[in-house]
């Protein structure tokens, strides 16, 4: 089957899921050469926007994902991986799942789940401080407000 690439600029959304317990981990997207690497390695790439280049999952952490299935939506553009999560965590943050807050209808967040390992030891302080300032600065926006349409062209 050929996966459709060419809707989201060349990458897909793949959707994480912990094969035994059903539980959502994380939302990352993959080029076609990270999938073809996730397929030929048994362990989940994804193509890094911000970077713009390839990441294995664990590759800093060791909290790698191992592929069990690898499941397509009805439009051939999306993903769902169900794995087998090597480690106490996967989100960078030091959750188990990077899904570990809960929007309220103002905006506001709670989380909702308990911190699993220290991202300070895994990842060291310099990314640990960077990755808290960048979540500081988001703009809360009331659930269920679009943001502003681009004028016709």
């Amino acid at each position: 089957m050929e996966l459709d690439f060419k809707k989201l600029d060349g990458l897909l959304p793949a959707v994480i899921q912990d094969a035994a317990t059903g539980e959502v981990l994380m939302l990352g997207f993959m080029n076609a050469e990270a999938y073809a690497a996730t397929q030929a390695g048994g362990e989940v790439t994804f193509f890094s926007r911000s970077r713009n280049k390839l990441w294995r999952k664990g590759e800093q952490s060791g909290h790698v994902l191992r592929v069990r299935e690898i499941l397509v939506d009805c439009d051939v553009d999306s993903l769902l991986i169900r794995v087998d999560a090597v480690g106490p965590g996967v989100c960078h943050e030091g959750y188990r799942s990077c899904f570990f807050r809960r929007l309220s209808a103002d905006g506001g967040t709670k989380v909702v789940a308990e911190r699993v390992f220290d991202p300070t030891v895994v990842y060291g302080r310099e990314r640990a401080v960077a990755a808290a300032t960048a979540r500081q600065k988001r703009v809360r926006a009331p659930l269920g407000a679009r943001p502003k349409k681009d004028p016709p062209r």
